[in-house]
């Protein structure tokens, strides 16, 4: 058995760092003003699609839709042991909610050709929606398990996973090409390889080979092929495609192909109020005890 595997990865900016600066005026998330980290369940997503292959042989093929920077998820991808790294980037894609998102992405797949296993993680950081993975799998049309704990097998072109439930578990077959969403308690994701990440931080994505030969040899197509062709025997190409490679609908994409707007932003600031040295003594707890009964905190 072999299989091909998908994993969808986000960069997300690292919520437990936000400042007053982390919203534009416009509703969208001012990436600038944050620091930038991979999606912490998109790195169980690919911990559990290098488990699959060891287990069943195969290829792990990584994407994340995102500005040129992003490709910083895909290299940490690479060190952790994913065979391939596509880059779905474009001006046009900005501003897309989980709709858009998950139409460009549904499009990527396609682009990609034929696979076995679609891996997300339940949800990002940045949005909590647990949206983006249910809606890929619509598009797509193949079936889905989300919330998933476990893969317990692989057989007949059928996959067997627990998923969590309210009040418990539930454990469900379903056939392939299917769509996973695991949780964080799925596994612990490996480090990454010091090999693999002295090999691939050389790998590179068509615009960052472009800024490396600067204009001079941009202009020099042949330049460009040479050093293209020398990157793919080596491994080290990591696909990037816009809308046009993609050959997305313009009304789909992006702002035009999101219906989700902020209607408002409201900045909350947390101010520093009183506070009460209590000593650690049975006294001082005691006192405190009191205290919450007497302001009807505790009863």
């Amino acid at each position: 058995m072999s299989l091909t595997i998908l994993v969808f990865a986000k960069q997300v900016p690292d919520t437990a760092n936000i400042t007053g600066d982390a919203m534009k005026e416009d509703g969208t998330v001012n990436r600038a003003a944050l620091p930038a980290i991979f999606n912490p369940e998109d790195l169980n997503a690919l911990e559990t699609a290098l488990e699959l292959r060891e287990r069943y042989g195969g290829k792990v093929i990584v994407g994340t839709m995102g500005p040129p920077n992003a490709t910083a998820v895909l290299r940490r991808a690479l060190y952790m042991g994913a065979d391939e790294a596509i880059l779905v980037s474009d001006r046009r894609f900005a501003g897309a909610d989980t709709l858009a998102t998950s139409y460009t992405l549904a499009c990527a797949a396609r682009k990609y050709g034929a696979f076995d296993l679609v891996i997300c993680g339940r949800q990002a950081i940045d949005g909590d929606t647990a949206q983006v993975g249910p809606q890929l799998a619509e598009k797509l049309g193949i079936a889905q398990a989300t919330y998933v704990e476990e893969v317990l097998d692989v057989e007949d072109g059928k996959i067997t996973a627990r998923c969590l439930i309210e009040g418990g578990h539930e454990v469900v077959q379903a056939p392939m090409p299917l769509l996973l969403t695991v949780l964080s308690s799925v596994n612990v994701p490996r480090p990454m390889g010091a090999r693999r990440l002295a090999l691939y931080k050389k790998a590179m994505t068509r615009s960052e080979l472009r800024a490396k030969h600067g204009e001079r040899d941009y202009e020099d197509s042949n330049t460009l092929a040479e050093a293209e062709e020398a990157l793919r025997q080596k491994d080290l190409w990591i696909h990037e495609w816009d809308a046009d490679d993609l050959e997305a609908e313009p009304e789909r994409i992006g702002l035009a192909g999101s219906p989700t707007k902020v209607k408002e932003i409201e900045s909350v600031v947390l101010a520093g109020g009183k506070f009460q040295d209590v000593p650690a003594t049975d006294a001082g707890i005691g006192a405190l005890v009191h205290e919450l009964i007497q302001d009807h905190i505790l009863s």
